[in-house]
């Protein structure tokens, strides 16, 4: 039985005048953000481009002497076109040929020497169009055994690598990312038995790296992944 100094149940809180708004201003920002910071790092980049390579170019070949406009662009085609020309001229004879020449000229000028080949082996790591790319991904014991962590099949270990190491089969060159940012990492070899490999692309187990396991590849489980 209730008494004068009971107190009476309060009525549920409403959510706030601005709750709602609050949440579609939230829900906005994460539409609007990743697009916004697209466009805004494309635009920059082009008109770094323009500015480094415009200066370069004639006045009489640039498309605002005739039009009168700025185009915003344009040092991109520009630097796209001759990209192209060199590397059609550098395929062939003659172009491998002057390569060679300068290379030679450039190997024997120490601190250039240096410079140039660094330079020259991230340009041919990011940009050649080789075999030399990750083959599958893949799951590995590390850094000790229980605990799982995503990797990428480089190749199967050659040389002095595979030579000396103490193991009966063949060990398999992986790569280890780091989170977020999946360009460093570990480079470790492991057992070909202890290398487990994925379903999903090159490109989901980045994401699924890059996101620090919030999103994961679309779903392709077989029956018994299911069960789990």
């Amino acid at each position: 039985m209730n008494t004068p100094f009971d107190d009476e149940p309060k009525p549920p809180r409403r959510p706030g005048r601005f709750a709602g708004l609050r949440a579609s201003f939230l829900t906005g920002l994460v539409v609007i953000a990743p697009v916004g910071m697209t466009v805004w790092l494309v635009w920059t980049l082009v008109g770094w481009v323009d500015g480094v390579v415009l200066p370069l170019v004639p006045y009489d070949l640039r498309p605002e002497k005739y039009i009168g406009i700025n185009l915003r662009g344009v040092g991109v085609i520009f630097f796209f076109v001759f990209t192209i020309l060199v590397g059609w001229i550098a395929k062939g004879l003659i172009g491998k040929s002057m390569i060679g020449f300068a290379e030679r000229l450039v190997d024997r000028m120490p601190v250039v020497r240096s410079i140039y080949s660094g330079v020259k082996q991230i340009a041919e790591t990011v940009f050649a169009q080789s075999e030399r790319s990750f083959e599958k991904a893949c799951l590995v014991q590390y850094p000790r055994k229980g605990i799982w962590a995503i990797g990428f099949i480089s190749t199967t270990a050659k040389g002095e690598v595979a030579r000396r190491a103490e193991t009966s089969g063949a060990l398999m060159s992986i790569f280890v990312p780091t989170t977020p940012n999946p360009t460093s990492g570990f480079l470790l070899f492991f057992p070909r038995e202890d290398v487990i490999e994925l379903d999903m692309s090159i490109e989901d187990a980045a994401k699924l790296v890059i996101s620090a396991g919030l999103v994961y590849p679309g779903s392709k489980d077989r029956p018994e992944d299911a069960d789990g």
